[in-house]
């Protein structure tokens, strides 16, 4: 049976969530900013099995909506059925579906989907934390084993600091690291209600590193169902030598280990044999060095709900990136 989630039965839903972005907590997030959120639950005997979180997206300027389901399970044909019929009074011409399943399993044109344009990584690295510490340091490349040790030597000290002061560190961070970068991030608004929607769901944790006082980079790491992820982070261009970094990850890897995590998720990566000039390399190359495994997922697949708008979108969409990449 197939029935819309209400909100007492929120802890349900979380339990059942595949990744932080199915759950309640960000669904919250989505509110905030003025985008509709719709909970579908797929029961059985009263008791939910999977639930499905998509936001729906006004287009600019324009009478319908865009929908997105990302991170949940595989949608049964029944549940896509569903999901047609409130699309459709929703006015959506599509819904976009990106599971957290890895790829192997049948999905997209079996299920009548078309391929769309990914809004997430279509990778990923996980390490398996069932591993003894021996073991995941030996797993590590020698040269982040090496820089995690010399941040041990330097002095750098990693610590929890889930306060409003420890926000505040982060954030400072967070406009030096996009300054330099020169990479899009969301505002500090944004960034302030995903922190205290997610903590209060007690998904989130936020760690610094520091060194002689100064704070040389923070992280916002999520932990849910027994998977911890690298979500957000921000570095100091000061210090860089104590490789402040790499001896945050793997403080952060023995946290997720002390609360039980089965998986560390690294938020995803580039695909194999990565391109050495692709701007976002030097993430791959990072995350890599702790030896988890490549995964790769299903991919992007949009459900079209008005195939005739469905299709103009695509060829604007195609349209508004050649100019995005011309201008860059």
């Amino acid at each position: 049976m197939i029935k819309l989630v209400e909100e007492k039965n929120k802890k349900n839903f979380d339990d059942k969530a595949l990744h932080p972005l199915q759950s309640w907590a960000w669904g919250n997030l989505r509110k905030s900013d003025r985008v509709k959120v719709i909970r579908f639950g797929d029961y059985k005997k009263k008791e939910l099995v999977n639930g499905y979180q998509i936001t729906l997206h006004n287009l600019p300027r324009l009478p319908w909506k865009a929908g997105y389901c990302p991170k949940s399970s595989i949608p049964s044909q029944e549940m896509f059925e569903e999901i047609k019929k409130v699309a459709k009074r929703e006015k959506a011409i599509f819904i976009k579906f990106e599971p957290n399943v890895r790829s192997g399993l049948e999905f997209g044109k079996k299920m009548g989907l078309v391929k769309g344009r990914a809004l997430f990584t279509k990778f990923t690295f996980w390490l398996d934390l069932t591993k003894s510490e021996k073991d995941l340091l030996s797993g590590m490349k020698a040269k982040t084993r090496y820089n995690v040790r010399l941040a041990e030597k330097k002095g750098v000290r990693v610590i929890e600091d889930s306060s409003n002061e420890g926000f505040e560190d982060y954030w400072k961070l967070m406009e030096e690291t996009t300054n330099r970068q020169a990479f899009y991030a969301h505002n500090r608004e944004y960034h302030l209600k995903m922190w205290q929607e997610m903590k209060k769901a007690g998904q989130a944790h936020l760690f610094k590193a520091m060194y002689k006082g100064k704070v040389l980079s923070a992280w916002i790491v999520f932990i849910l169902n027994g998977v911890l992820y690298y979500t957000y982070c921000a570095s100091s261009r000061d210090n860089r030598e104590l490789m402040a970094n790499n001896l945050l990850a793997w403080e952060v890897i023995k946290f997720g280990k002390k609360k039980d995590c089965k998986i560390f998720d690294m938020w995803g990566s580039l695909g194999e044999n990565p391109d050495t000039k692709d701007p976002w390399f030097g993430f791959h190359k990072f995350k890599a060095g702790y030896g988890g495994e490549l995964v790769e997922f299903v991919g992007s697949w949009d459900l079209v709900i008005n195939p005739v708008l469905y299709w103009l979108y695509r060829v604007g969409e195609s349209i508004r990136w050649m100019i995005l990449r011309w201008k860059t």
